[in-house]
């Protein structure tokens, strides 16, 4: 069965929780890793919306990388990243038109949200519940029907 990462900007409190999380579980060397969700303010009082990666079907960031690093896992729909392939030429970074593929200068390599291997850490911990990994009937999901 395939899942989604489902995003419910309504039920965001802003708290960053899930940020904290994606941090502690992106861990390198006993060092936080670079959180690849970002809550954003929307400006709008009380509406924060949570932006992390959209594991777009037709992903610029994957057209992009001329190394393979990126690519879709079969199993979690993720596009994830191989280290080892990637040379930090920031192609991707660039071509994201929605800024998820982030450079963690901390620790100097490219990251993006890989779902945490099919169970998105985030979404455990959002105490509001705004985050959730729900399963799909369908193999595509119709957007703007």
């Amino acid at each position: 069965m395939k899942y989604r990462f489902v995003v419910t900007p309504d039920l965001c409190t802003g708290c960053r929780t899930c940020e904290l999380a994606c941090s502690f579980a992106h861990t390198v060397k006993g060092k936080p890793g670079y959180s690849r969700i970002k809550v954003i303010d929307s400006g709008t009082k009380d509406l924060w919306i949570p932006l992390t990666c959209l594991q777009c079907d037709d992903a610029a960031c994957v057209k992009s990388c001329l190394l393979d690093a990126l690519r879709r896992n079969p199993d979690t729909g993720a596009v994830e990243l191989n280290q080892e392939k990637c040379v930090r030429c920031l192609a991707c970074v660039a071509a994201c038109p929605f800024g998820c593929s982030l450079l963690d200068t901390q620790h100097d390599m490219v990251v993006k949200c890989d779902l945490c291997g099919g169970d998105p850490v985030c979404a455990h911990f959002c105490p509001s519940h705004a985050l959730s990994f729900q399963p799909v009937a369908t193999g595509k999901i119709k957007v703007g029907v």
